[in-house]
């Protein structure tokens, strides 16, 4: 066991704390009865900076930690593509995708769905999302981090899994959205100073005590890692297919996750207005920048530090072993910050869609606010048990979870991001046409990834996204291409981002154009 008294009193401190403080923040006033919305929503009440860090805590978790890290440890720095051009997609969904959410006053994806075609659709997308956040989006997580605290402190896998999901529902499952959201700026900060005190240890270690010097080392001896764009020859090029991450199918898996995907987008719909809610995805977009120095650098650091792991997924808590008592205390509670976080938000989005989607689709009466609530905590509950027991035989035996998430979640993204856009944008998209859309998607992914496994899956999306496009589109038109009666009118959707917001995207863009542009 790695850790000292310290530690343990520093990691214990953390769990008390972020339970202690979710309970305050969750507390209601007197004579106030908790509404659904204000349990899966926040009461619509989220300020800007809840937001932005509740975003990153819900996407930076263990498969990113400890996969990314993983990653960055066998292609290098060309993995962070996953990070920086994300920072993108929140800018393309806070300006063109969340005016139209928020107008509609939703609770979640589904319920979109069946406002713009019907139920059948919203039925189909909810089964999809419970299956997919519980068995590989939970499960990841889970498996990722009790890996990270068996290499650190010993204690047995399944019992790491318990020791995370009873964590989580601890803080999250009295409190909802709110609790999440209004404690994940701390999770937050303890999780990019955790990653960037790795990566200052790491390098500092390398360089003999000085930082730029550890820097240059690592550049010297591993030169490969730094650069952006594979080329064809380097082995991780299926998986980073060259100049195709930055004009290919990458952008379908982005777009999907950042403007679609339930346990994302919930943050945003629990803004107390539009424009606060841009602010925290603009917040949001700024942090993605960082996340190369905190979750990739930690891994080229391991390659030179320790070249022969047996498994890339032991980089990060490799490297997390040199830090002095005290600061590993502290980044051990910053790694189980962002493990816990990224469960308490999938759940309570897995919790969400179940009642307001699927109970109350099939339910014979009207539930009360109070039978809604308890029947989100117990969904809750049980779907972070099915991940305990599922999590160590469906990714025991992986070399990099990290891949298999982004591989197997490509099945459905591209068909998932055309019922999205068409139901935007597009008033002749029908019900059927969209059913086509997501058959095809998952039919058309799998056929691929049968007879072609050496063909990239960002190429796949980008193919299996054209042609269900395609299908949609021929559907639509076979059944008469009119416009139909539930279509949106854009007309009545302000679109107008506010100066900040138009300057900051400006910024953004010109630091990526800068890192590709120095790191090609």
């Amino acid at each position: 066991m790695l850790f000292n008294s310290l530690d343990l009193t520093i990691v214990a401190i953390y769990c008390i704390g972020i339970i202690g403080l979710a309970t305050y923040v969750s507390r209601q006033s007197s004579g106030h009865e908790r509404s659904a919305e204000d349990y899966f929503l926040a009461g619509r009440s989220l300020p800007w900076w809840a937001i932005g860090a509740s975003l990153i805590a819900a996407n930076i978790s263990a498969e990113q930690i400890i996969g990314m890290s993983g990653q960055g440890f066998v292609v290098g720095m060309a993995i962070a593509t996953y990070e920086l051009t994300a920072a993108i997609a929140l800018i393309v969904m806070a300006k063109f995708f969340l005016p139209l959410f928020l107008e509609k006053k939703i609770y979640t994806m589904p319920q979109f769905l069946e406002q713009r075609f019907d139920k059948r659709v919203s039925l189909v997308l909810s089964f999809f999302w419970l299956a997919v956040y519980i068995f590989i989006n939970l499960t990841s997580v889970l498996w990722l981090g009790s890996l990270a605290i068996n290499a650190l402190t010993g204690i047995d896998l399944f019992h790491g899994l318990v020791l995370l999901a009873g964590l989580s529902l601890a803080y999250s499952l009295w409190g909802g959205l709110k609790a999440v959201a209004l404690t994940d700026i701390i999770q937050v900060v303890l999780l990019i100073f955790g990653g960037l005190s790795v990566s200052y240890i790491a390098l500092t270690t390398i360089g003999d005590g000085e930082l730029l010097a550890g820097l240059t080392v690592l550049i010297n001896e591993v030169p490969d890692k730094f650069d952006m764009i594979l080329s064809p020859e380097n082995p991780a090029y299926n998986n980073l297919p060259g100049v195709w991450v930055l004009i290919g199918g990458l952008w379908i898996a982005h777009f999907a996750y950042w403007g679609f995907n339930q346990y994302i987008t919930q943050r945003a719909l629990g803004a107390k207005s539009l424009p606060e809610a841009q602010k925290g995805v603009m917040f949001a977009a700024y942090l993605k920048l960082l996340m190369p120095l905190v979750i990739v650098l930690p891994g080229i650091c391991a390659a030179v530090l320790y070249p022969t792991l047996e498994k890339s997924d032991q980089a990060y808590p490799t490297m997390m072993a040199l830090l002095p008592h005290g600061l590993l205390g502290l980044t051990f509670a910053a790694l189980i910050a962002a493990i816990v976080s990224s469960l308490a938000s999938m759940t309570n989005s897995i919790s969400t869609i179940f009642t307001m989607d699927i109970y109350r689709s099939f339910a014979k009466t009207e539930a009360s606010q109070r039978k809604l609530i308890n029947i989100g905590r117990n969904v809750a509950f049980i779907s972070l048990t099915i991940a305990v027991f599922c999590a160590q035989p469906l990714l025991g035996s992986l070399e990099s979870a990290f891949q298999y998430i982004q591989e197997f979640t490509g099945f459905f993204t591209p068909g998932i991001l055309v019922i999205f856009l068409v139901a935007l944008f597009w008033k002749k998209a029908t019900t059927m046409s969209v059913l086509i859309a997501a058959a095809t998607s998952l039919t058309l992914s799998i056929f691929i990834w049968y007879a072609f496994p050496d063909y990239p899956f960002i190429h796949r999306m980008g193919v299996v996204f054209l042609v269900s496009g395609l299908l949609c589109y021929l559907t639509a038109l076979l059944q008469g291409y009119v416009d139909q009666e539930k279509a949106i009118d854009l007309n009545g959707i302000n679109f107008k981002t506010s100066k900040g917001f138009n300057y900051s995207t400006v910024i953004i863009i010109g630091m990526l154009a800068i890192i590709y542009g120095y790191l090609w």
